[in-house]
């Protein structure tokens, strides 16, 4: 008899870990996990993570062999970001090429990817308060698309190139979007097979 699986997306909101627990009890007393927006089944997991001031798309499943294959695959990850300048074309030329950032304390040039200036603010659920917005200067708003997934790599990549993202958001992994989903909602999916199409 096939074991069911299950499958949720969800927009993870800023200021929550992507995971369900930890070891740590200062963390257990002071941060909140995903099992504060949704009873989700035994054996879920999160496939890839956003960092606890990201936002955004995530999805969860309980198929450990699929969360494998998505995290190595390369698929597709769309950000939108808020960055603390007037971005240049420069700048984008720079990030769509690969930058050098850090990681686990060696140097890494990022792989290319799609940068490319938004003309219009994205319209997107009202920032956390405790986000600093446009406290010095103009803000500007980029997509980027990357095909990998390292810790807190976009953040780096524009930070790179002269422009500290302030609002990060993931619109997209794969075929799968954010859409309309507000902050904390959680959606049931019959099946994630598709999301590489």
């Amino acid at each position: 008899m096939a074991v069911q699986e299950h499958h949720f997306i969800l927009y993870k909101p800023f200021g929550i870990l992507s995971q369900f627990g930890s070891n740590d009890a200062r963390q257990l007393r002071t941060k909140q996990f995903l099992g504060a927006l949704y009873d989700f089944p035994e054996g879920c997991m999160p496939i890839g993570r956003l960092d606890e001031k990201s936002e955004g798309l995530l999805l969860i499943t309980s198929d450990g062999k699929l969360s494998d294959t998505i995290n190595s695959s390369g698929i597709e990850k769309e950000y939108f970001a808020q960055l603390d300048g007037e971005i240049t074309a420069e700048a984008l030329t720079k990030l769509s090429a690969g930058v050098e950032i850090g990681f686990e304390g060696l140097k890494y040039v990022t792989k290319p990817c799609i940068a490319k200036k938004l003309l219009k603010i994205p319209c997107l659920p009202k920032p956390d308060l405790s986000i600093r917005l446009e406290r010095h200067r103009p803000s500007s708003w980029i997509s980027i698309t990357i095909t990998e997934g390292k810790f807190r790599q976009v953040r780096k990549m524009t930070a790179a190139v002269g422009f500290p993202t302030l609002r990060l958001v993931r619109v997209r992994i794969g075929s799968i979007t954010l859409g309309n989903l507000r902050k904390g909602q959680v959606k049931a999916l019959p099946s994630i097979q598709s999301i590489t199409n």
